[in-house]
């Protein structure tokens, strides 16, 4: 990658920032910046500020593309031609080369006076090659030379082979990771639609000959999702008490999600798992976005107290911390549960325990 000068920050088609190759840099729009990047002005004779401005400019190209630690990753470096990225500023070059495009959010880079307009090169308006979903759901070695054909797939976080497919003119995220994990994520889903709780639904699909689960895209040029753990970087720069203010914001959704996790044995909420959903006109959140990944769904299953939970912020079991959701917004059990949707015996007796648990509950 040729040494750069200058980068834009660019929302949509709103530049909000700029940062020199120095660490100096300016902000246009602030409330239009990215959560999980904090840069600051006026560094002109703080060499400090102006290094910590550039390792968390790099820091937020980096979480733009996935991590070492997913299946199949070498393959796909290896497939774009690119070399095994080791640091922050490493990654931040393969995210730049595609100028950080991601189907998260509509956040990109240009280089200063560069010639390009978002909707030409967006991910949401313009073609995502098919031919991809062979390296990053099975790790087969392909040349790619189309550089913003590769950007939406590298964006996507997670362990499990996974991979964006277009259909009909919508994006559909295709995930593997063996039958076991993709029927765990199924019998999940099936679950939560019987709840009232916003929520991404899991369908069965075939690739390759092999089960896999795909769901519905839930982000467009309307709308964005920005990970707890993303969140967490701006509540600390602004002074914001995080779980307060998710509680004002969608305390229902944040005690449905503690719910839906204790009842399917779901110990994988990290702060990558959920998060906020924002309004791209205003950049400000709407609510928590639609609960999803139950890859991990029916661990810590054998025992009524389950795993710790994730999303408190303290020592609480789930079952401590479903209880407690019930009784702040209730069970809202809207369909009944079929036990003949459980393959596993033991799962399936686990799951009703937990449920009488919680309808107890309810009805105290």
């Amino acid at each position: 990658m040729k040494e750069w000068q200058e980068y834009e920050i660019m929302h949509g088609n709103q530049r909000v920032a700029s940062i020199n190759r120095n660490g100096l840099c300016q902000i246009y729009v602030e409330q239009m910046m990215p959560y999980n990047l904090y840069l600051e002005q006026g560094a002109e004779g703080d060499m400090d500020i102006r290094l910590q401005n550039l390792e968390n400019f790099y820091h937020w190209c980096a979480c733009r593309i996935l991590t070492l630690d997913r299946e199949y990753a070498k393959e796909i470096f290896n497939s774009i031609g690119a070399y095994q990225a080791v640091t922050d500023k490493d990654r931040a070059q393969i995210a730049l080369s595609y100028h950080c495009l991601s189907l998260m959010d509509i956040y990109w880079t240009k280089e200063y006076s560069e010639e390009q307009d978002f909707a030409s090169i967006n991910l949401y308006e313009n073609h995502l090659a098919t031919a991809f979903v062979d390296v990053a759901l099975r790790g087969k070695q392909m040349t790619i030379e189309n550089r913003y054909l590769i950007a939406a797939d590298l964006s996507t976080q997670g362990q499990y082979p996974k991979a964006w497919i277009r259909r009909h003119g919508e994006f559909w995220l295709m995930k593997d990771g063996g039958e076991e994990a993709v029927g765990r994520e199924l019998l999940a889903s099936k679950i939560c639609r019987c709840f009232r709780v916003n929520q991404v639904m899991y369908e069965e699909d075939v690739y390759d000959g092999q089960k896999v689960s795909v769901s519905r895209i839930i982000t467009s040029l309307d709308r964005s999702i920005v990970p707890m753990e993303h969140f967490e970087i701006y509540a600390m720069n602004h002074d914001i008490a995080r779980l307060e203010y998710i509680l004002t914001l969608d305390g229902y959704s944040y005690y449905m999600m503690n719910m839906i996790d204790y009842l399917t044995g779901n110990t994988d909420r990290h702060w990558g798992n959920w998060g906020l959903l924002i309004d791209n006109v205003t950049n400000k959140p709407v609510r928590l976005y639609d609960l999803m990944d139950f890859n991990r769904a029916f661990q810590a299953y054998d025992t009524l107290e389950g795993a710790n939970c994730l999303t408190t912020g303290k020592k609480q079991s789930q079952k401590e911390a479903a209880i407690e959701a019930v009784g702040k917004v209730g069970l809202n059990q809207v369909a009944d549960i079929s036990p003949e949707w459980f393959v596993e015996d033991s799962i399936r007796t686990m799951f009703f325990k937990r449920l009488e648990v919680l309808k107890n509950e309810a009805q105290a």
